[in-house]
């Protein structure tokens, strides 16, 4: 398959995705491209995606994004990680953490030696040997050129949109007015030669970027790409979303609060708080949903309460003939671990490693699905594994998780920690051994042994060793400002 040079993108869809993609491409490919976004005012965005992970700081960095103005620009805190609250049981919390946890060697990870001190009493939690973790605990941040934190931002999706237009425009990206009400296809390569706006305008391209959302224009009612439903493993269905005014001090994490049929989301921003509920309409009416959300928030309302539908899955092509869908076109996990603007920030710099320039090739086409699908399986897995390893068994929701069949390479990593406690993490995949090992024992799954590499040290030794790493990441924290007062004096909004 072959497809004439490309020259002229066209974005379909504006938000958090659509704005990505052209900032992306604008500024590290835009002196040989012409590059327009269509969005309509006409349509709103779902506007919730609050939460990052570290990934999007490379990303910052390769368009030159100013940190201290960007999260001015986006009433932006700091995130060390996640709060799951009520997840391995009721009343019984751990956090995920975008750190490392003690200390490795070439055998074994800390887990191992980790495993023997709590045998023998003379460990701590695992979290304590984490210094974003223990700083997220304290409410403490700082970024600091060495020796740093691991960390993400909470930032206002509306206004990180609208960042990052202002950025692509200055280099050049064009954005177009109008709804995209027909798509023209070439009769001979079914490619998109076209797309034709409510105005009646036609709007020509050779490379086609489907940023429209759940409707999926382009990829799904034009190409009728498929998709794969994986609601099976992950029941959630629903969502309503709301803002409530500040209380009190942003903490630097975000809370996910596991509820009788769904979960919760706490997004502390510096001007306003982001809410949410996430549940499944099999188990909780629209209605009950909104109730359950209001009766467990803090501050006064600044919005009303929104119901957003999804189907959770996977486009079967992200990139199909000359169109490639980002964001929610292209599929959507859920929100429990912060990964939809990772997904968009991955697909859009694959694209730019494998541009097109020459024309549309099918070997890279499949290696960008291939790619694709592999990633998007892991952050999958690693998703259903919050639900599935759990020992709350007190509503049919989590009876449910709880006893559900799970993929096979899920399983497999759930019995080799199990009975082993080793993890592993394949190359390109998003979630590291760190984060396997913290959820994993954060849900309550113990490993049956440690590695008999541990046994080298003596008990003697294996406390001191503990111990220094408990005291160096005390010494790294007790450094720290606190959060709020980092926020003022680095990147305070205006």
């Amino acid at each position: 398959m072959e497809h004439n040079k490309i020259r002229k993108i066209v974005i379909v869809g504006g938000g958090t995705a659509g704005w990505i993609a052209a900032a992306s491409l604008s500024k590290l490919l835009g002196k040989t491209l012409d590059i327009s976004l269509i969005e309509s005012d006409q349509i709103p965005t779902i506007g919730v995606g609050e939460a990052t992970i570290p990934t999007l700081l490379s990303l910052h960095e390769l368009l030159g994004i100013n940190e201290q103005e960007f999260v001015a620009k986006t009433q932006g805190t700091f995130k060390l990680g996640i709060s799951f609250e009520n997840w391995r049981d009721l009343d019984q919390d751990y956090i995920h953490s975008f750190g490392f946890t003690g200390r490795d060697c070439w055998a074994a990870g800390f887990q191992h030696f980790w495993l023997k001190g709590q045998q023998l009493g003379i460990a701590k939690d695992f979290g304590e040997y984490c210094p974003e973790l223990v700083a997220a605990r304290q409410n403490k941040f700082a970024v600091a050129p060495k020796h740093g934190l691991n960390y993400a931002y909470h930032i206002d999706a509306g206004l990180y949109a609208k960042f990052l237009r202002e950025l692509a425009e200055k280099s050049g990206v064009m954005r177009q007015e109008g709804k995209v009400v027909d798509v023209g296809l070439d009769s001979d390569s079914g490619f998109v030669n076209n797309v034709v706006l409510e105005s009646g305008q036609v709007i020509e391209g050779d490379l086609f970027i489907d940023c429209s959302g759940f409707k999926g224009l382009l990829i799904e009612q034009a190409l009728h790409t498929g998709y794969d439903d994986w609601s099976h493993w992950l029941p959630m269905n629903s969502a309503v979303a709301v803002q409530t005014e500040s209380l009190g001090e942003p903490i630097p994490y975000t809370r996910s609060i596991a509820r009788d049929s769904g979960w919760q989301w706490r997004i502390p921003l510096q001007n306003r708080v982001g809410n949410g509920l996430v549940f499944c309409d099999r188990y909780l009416s629209d209605d009950e949903g909104i109730s359950t959300l209001l009766a467990n928030i803090e501050g006064k309302l600044i919005t009303e309460p929104r119901v957003i539908k999804f189907k959770t899955g996977t486009r079967r092509k992200h990139w199909n003939k000359n169109v490639i869908a980002m964001g929610l076109s292209s599929g959507f996990i859920e929100p429990l671990e912060s990964t939809s603007i990772h997904l968009i920030q991955r697909s859009i710099t694959r694209l730019m490693q494998m541009f097109p320039y020459d024309g549309i090739r099918e070997p890279d086409i499949v290696e960008f699905n291939t790619q694709m699908d592999f990633e998007i399986v892991n952050i999958r897995d690693f998703i259903i594994l919050h639900y599935h390893v759990t020992n709350r068994t007190d509503t049919p929701f989590w009876r449910f998780c709880r006893s559900m069949e799970i993929p096979d390479s899920l399983q497999h990593r759930i019995e080799l920690f199990k009975q082993t406690g080793r993890v592993f993490q394949v190359p390109t995949e998003l979630f590291g051994e760190n984060s396997w090992t913290q959820v994993m024992l954060g849900q309550g799954l113990i490993p049956e042994q440690y590695h008999p590499i541990v046994n080298m040290m003596d008990d003697t030794e294996l406390e001191s060793f503990l111990s220094s790493i408990d005291q160096s990441v005390k010494n790294k924290v007790s450094q720290l400002p606190k959060h709020l007062d980092f926020i003022n004096y680095y990147c305070k909004a205006n």
